[in-house]
């Protein structure tokens, strides 16, 4: 498994229930602070669906994507919800409430 990509899943797996990151806070946290896209590319790429949470992470905006590997923008509004996450009928998150900080 790539490097970069196992430190993603990592990061991502300490996001807790009820809260988002963006793909580039992911990408600073881990060290590699002009790499937000290749976040995205190793969520899309999951290997552990269920165990990485990957759809606790939002654009940079708040707002979620089509290309949600799991099931498109539906899909990742209902696990957003499912964890407690408000998603706006805009599809995005106010990352005022719920955006972590570790």
């Amino acid at each position: 498994m790539n490097k970069f990509f196992e430190k993603v899943y990592e990061y991502v797996q300490s996001v807790p229930r009820g809260k988002v990151v963006t793909y580039g806070q992911v990408a600073r946290a881990i060290g590699y602070p002009h790499m937000s896209r290749q976040v995205g590319y190793a969520l899309h790429a999951n290997p552990r669906e269920g165990e990485i949470p990957c759809h606790r992470v939002v654009d940079r905006f708040g707002g979620l994507k089509d290309a949600f590997a799991f099931g498109g923008k539906d899909e990742h509004r209902r696990r957003l919800q499912a964890d407690g996450v408000e998603v706006r009928s805009d599809y995005t998150v106010d990352l005022s409430v719920y955006r972590y900080m570790d």
